[in-house]
């Protein structure tokens, strides 16, 4: 028996309007959510046309024509404006029935390619019941006939299964929200030995190690730890703060462990540092979770993903702006400060879900504006923007060249007694 994927209705309609354009083809990415039982489709965007195309009207008559490298940076781009437990959750194609023979083996080809892009950039990792099955959707631009398949992404044999696609109204109007605010103090050395001091790469080990702080941390809803088997509204009253739409919005506290258990052996490491970089502020984070009795672990996890995913979106959004402004040419190791892009909610129709994104201090509204028409194919208007949060910062700081040479060997034993002194409980 295949998946089925409970849709919401107006996207038939969004489908139906794609297929009446002259191309002989629109492809597409779905976004929703994965459940054990089903799978939710909230959202269905079409591939933002090329420069190129949109000067020329260029008409293709085969799919060999398709930009596989577009799509897959159209998924990476639009999988950072997702608030957790929303996903890229596969690809879907409006083709002429003559190219309904070729649909389905594009389809594939992209589905695994847009894994591929998305997987590379996670700091986390599935869990082992994870859903892997992605959404292959086919839709004839005459006849309106609908065919989804799917295929496990974790199998790179995989063959199509059938899947059931089942049209539903108001389906995400009161989903369960859950939001909290995480203080960021994370230091990261740059070791003396790392290339022209590789601060992108060298951000991402830090972040990478800080993740998985964030993995171990404990989650307190509406100040309550809760089992993870435990239905996630158990025992709760409907909050007084709902929304029109039936929003319930959770307050969730994260509580990081200093250190480590004693059942955990840590050893002391001295490394020779050519600087450090300093990532500080509060972010905002938010999850959304289907309202299907969800679980506390399928909230949790939706959380601890958004947490993670928003402040490795935002270092990666930063240093792709430094690279446009400085360019690669840049290897001088100066001490800055950068500010990180602050992230905005914005509300989709019908929905109790609000999508996000990144803007710099210095960027206009109508930026952002451009940026979900051509991403998302939606358009928000001015006072739908809400900004959620207060600056947060880089601060990239070099070992000053004038120190002395046995400063550094003093403050390093300093350091190495201290963490000797801890390891033994002193």
């Amino acid at each position: 028996m295949g998946r089925t994927y409970f849709v919401e209705e107006a996207i038939g309609q969004y489908l139906s309007d794609l297929g009446t354009k002259l191309k002989p083809y629109v492809t597409g990415l779905l976004i929703g959510q994965c459940s054990l039982q089903r799978d939710y489709v909230i959202r269905a965007v079409r591939t933002p046309p090329k420069e190129e195309q949109k000067e020329d009207n260029i008409s293709h008559s085969n799919l060999a024509s398709i930009d596989e490298e577009w799509i897959t940076t159209h998924a990476s781009q639009v999988s950072r404006m997702l608030p957790g437990g929303l996903l890229v959750l596969g690809v879907f194609i409006v083709a002429t029935p003559e190219l309904s023979k070729e649909s389905q083996n594009a389809l594939r080809k992209l589905i695994f390619s847009v894994e591929k892009s998305l997987t590379k950039r996670r700091l986390w990792k599935p869990a082992e019941e994870e859903v892997s099955e992605r959404a292959a959707l086919q839709i004839c631009s005459s006849t309106k006939k609908v065919v989804c398949r799917t295929y496990d992404v974790q199998d790179p044999k995989s063959s199509a299964k059938p899947a059931d696609w089942k049209y539903q109204s108001a389906l995400s109007a009161s989903w369960l929200a859950l939001s909290c605010t995480v203080n960021v103090n994370i230091h990261i050395p740059l070791l003396a030995t790392s290339p022209n001091h590789d601060l992108e790469k060298n951000t991402k080990n830090g972040l990478n190690r800080w993740s998985k702080q964030i993995e171990d941390s404990v989650f307190l809803i509406n100040g309550q730890v809760r089992g993870d088997d435990t239905e996630l509204l158990e025992g709760q009253k409907k909050s007084k703060g709902a929304t029109q739409s039936g929003t319930h919005f959770l307050d969730v506290k994260v509580l990081t462990q200093l250190s480590q258990g004693s059942s955990h052996r840590s050893t002391a490491a001295v490394q020779i540092c050519s600087g450090s970089i300093n990532v500080k502020g509060a972010v905002k984070c938010r999850a959304y979770v289907h309202n299907n009795k969800p679980k506390v672990k399928e909230a949790v996890q939706a959380l601890k993903r958004d947490i993670i995913n928003t402040l490795c979106d935002r270092c990666e959004i930063l240093f792709e702006d430094l690279l446009i402004n400085e360019g690669p040419h840049k290897k001088n190791f100066e001490r800055a400060y950068h500010v990180l892009p602050q992230r905005l909610f914005v509300p989709v129709a019908g929905s109790s879900v609000m999508l996000s994104d990144y803007k710099f201090g210095d960027e206009a509204t109508e930026e952002i504006q451009e940026r979900f028409v051509e991403m998302l194919d939606q358009s928000v208007q001015t006072e739908d923007i809400h900004i959620a949060e207060d600056i947060s910062t880089v601060d990239i700081c070099p070992v000053p060249d004038h120190l002395d040479a046995p400063q550094p060997q003093q403050l390093t034993k300093a350091t190495l007694l201290l963490k000797l002194q801890q390891n033994m409980g002193m």
